[in-house]
């Protein structure tokens, strides 16, 4: 479903969003709702990072160090060679 909406935006602001929208091929309305969908994503994503920052988790170290022992047992079982798929 769409909704119809009135919005006020600065010249600059249209002028670089009409410009973009038409490099990529997309309507003006298509072009700002994509826009404000990935505002609204990287909101919440932020959100979420800061959340686990003062929970004390480090996902990204934790990631690294998985990816790392991932390596390491690969060399043990096939010594350098390319898994078979």
């Amino acid at each position: 479903m769409t909704a119809k909406v009135t919005l006020s935006f600065s010249d600059e602001t249209i002028a670089d969003a009409r410009r973009f929208a038409e490099r990529e091929g997309l309507s003006l309305s298509a072009w700002m709702d994509q826009a404000a969908r990935e505002k609204a994503l990287r909101e919440v994503f932020a959100a979420h990072a800061a959340a686990v920052g003062r929970a004390g988790l480090d996902l990204e170290s934790a990631s690294l160090a998985d990816a790392q022992e991932v390596g390491l047992v690969d060399d043990l079982l096939f010594g350098g060679r390319p898994r078979a798929a």
